[in-house]
């Protein structure tokens, strides 16, 4: 097993899977530090996946369905974000309600169906190009980690996000606008996502009413492996990418192993509770 892993295609294929994943954590990651969560990105990831392709395929343009996917991304966190923070409805259940109503959505545009034949002027660079010898996915995945890094860690948005996670009631005394933070928060959560789907849009070759898969579970499972705690207030993008590193690692020695697909999502499941339970501890000592 260990030589299987170690083999340079294999690293390869662990990095590019990697900056996949570290997009999608880092998303969680955004709503997590808030005392939130986000179960429809998997299902964003599908409708994003479908509607961006649907756009190529009837307009020919690869701009056309960027914009759409990254439209439908902005609609959908906009949607959680003012159900979350405006009406203050459990993040838990609204994102759960949300995913529903987008697998449904994608299915039906679709016909259940993959929408295929999409430019290669929108697959090329973003699954085909290796600017420097690196492939794309790692290039965006890279500078989305910087500029997240710096938005949490350099702005008033930024420190908002954790001190509401950590003490809501201490963030409306102090008069941060929670609806704007959280509507925002939400809103970033799901552009992620739509650049992540339309990465492996690019890399299937077309749009898939399944694309998201277990990517909410993988997504959860990064971010708190990682070390984002979700009683909110801590954590950050190098949580983020040490959890999708050491969860795609997991998978990728499974899947060498031949484990059985079912039995992965429940290892990925026992980890997060393992990880609850560790964080609980740690905190009360």
């Amino acid at each position: 097993l260990a030589m299987g892993v170690l083999t340079t295609g294999n690293l390869r294929n662990i990095a590019v899977q990697t900056s996949y994943l570290v997009i999608f954590a880092m998303a969680q990651c955004v709503v997590i530090l808030t005392r939130g969560f986000d179960l429809s990105l998997g299902f964003n990831v599908s409708l994003v996946s479908v509607a961006a392709a649907m756009a190529m395929v009837a307009t020919g343009s690869a701009s056309a369905g960027i914009a759409a996917g990254l439209g439908v991304g902005l609609f959908v966190g906009i949607a959680n974000g003012i159900l979350i923070g405006g009406i203050a409805l459990n993040p838990l259940v609204t994102t759960l309600g949300t995913s529903y109503i987008l697998l449904a959505l994608a299915s039906t545009i679709s016909g259940g169906f993959p929408v295929p034949n999409l430019p290669d002027s929108f697959t090329g660079p973003l699954a085909l190009a290796r600017p420097l010898g690196l492939p794309a996915p790692i290039w965006v995945a890279g500078a989305l980690f910087l500029i997240l890094f710096a938005v949490l860690h350099a702005t008033r948005f930024g420190r908002s996000l954790y001190i509401i996670g950590a003490n809501p009631r201490a963030a409306t005394a102090a008069g941060i606008p929670t609806f704007a933070v959280l509507t925002a928060a939400y809103t970033l959560a799901a552009l992620l996502a739509a650049v992540g789907a339309l990465l492996l849009t690019a890399r299937t070759g077309s749009g898939e009413p399944n694309l998201g898969g277990n990517l909410t579970l993988e997504s959860i499972a990064a971010a708190v492996v990682g070390g984002v705690k979700l009683s909110g207030g801590e954590g950050g993008v190098g949580a983020a990418l040490m959890g999708a590193l050491l969860v795609t690692i997991l998978s990728n020695g499974m899947n060498l192993v031949q484990v059985d697909g079912y039995l992965q999502n429940i290892i990925l499941g026992l980890i997060i509770i393992a990880s609850l339970i560790v964080s609980r501890d740690t905190g009360r000592k």
